[in-house]
């Protein structure tokens, strides 16, 4: 008999996490649709349901304590393990407002807001961190976990320095750098138990985060996620990705 495999996706609601959900549910996994809000989560999930997944909502906010916390004792309650957690919940707040007619980024990081970068901060980088620890116990109830940091090519220090046409975003882009900061230092430690751990930068993708502005699609957005989510043993772990190939730090 086949253990069934359990996935859980934060932020999954809509955008490239929804999408991710759906093809690791097309692969066979139980998969958790981790959303914050009630009438939204549930709905996505029924929805994928209704195209013949197993796929089920999950209350998460990966801003609060509590939340997490209920959220590892509900799934607990419910799975023996969690085969593969995608940390894909992120914000960008002031961005679309910052952008011009066509498209580019017009707010220097002197005028950016600095309770937008503490928030920011909160969802993009402690939110993995703290998802990460409170799933960890689950994580390790499982033979060879993977767990993927949906990064962001802003997050390359050595783009950043190199490329004067490369966004100027200061709150979402250094977010991202710490991730993948984040991502080498669960990388180093969970090794040695044989979970993975990489950051994935998916391309700048049509979501409600840019407006819809992006070139890429959420199908093409997830392939490099659920690539890293499904890596066989023996895989990377530590790395930074997009669908070509390791990325630049």
């Amino acid at each position: 008999m086949t253990t069934q495999r359990n996935a859980l996706v934060t932020g999954a609601n809509k955008g490239i996490g929804l999408e991710t959900a759906r093809r690791l549910a097309a692969l066979g996994f139980k998969v958790w649709l981790g959303a914050r809000d009630a009438e939204r989560g549930a709905a996505a999930a029924e929805a994928l349901r209704g195209e013949g997944f197993d796929v089920e909502w999950l209350e998460l906010d990966v801003a609060s304590d509590e939340s997490v916390a209920a959220a590892t004792k509900a799934l607990a309650a419910r799975a023996p393990g969690l085969d593969v957690l995608v940390n894909n919940a992120g914000i960008a707040p002031g961005y679309v407002e910052a952008l011009g007619p066509d498209g580019s980024y017009e707010r220097p990081p002197s005028q950016e807001d600095i309770a937008d970068i503490k928030a920011t901060y909160d969802v993009n980088v402690f939110g993995p961190v703290r998802v990460t620890q409170a799933f960890l116990p689950l994580l390790l109830a499982s033979s060879g976990a993977r767990v993927v940091m949906v990064s962001s090519n802003l997050g390359s220090l050595a783009r950043a320095a190199g490329n004067s046409q490369s966004p100027n975003v200061m709150g979402y882009g250094s977010s991202k750098t710490a991730l993948n900061a984040i991502t080498v230092a669960f990388a180093r430690e969970l090794a040695p138990m044989g979970i993975t751990v990489n950051a994935a930068a998916p391309g700048y993708t049509a979501t409600d985060l840019n407006g819809h502005k992006g070139h890429r699609t959420v199908q093409q957005a997830a392939e490099i996620v659920v690539r890293l989510a499904t890596l066989d043993a023996g895989g990377p772990t530590g790395g930074y990705f997009d669908e070509n190939g390791p990325l630049p730090w």
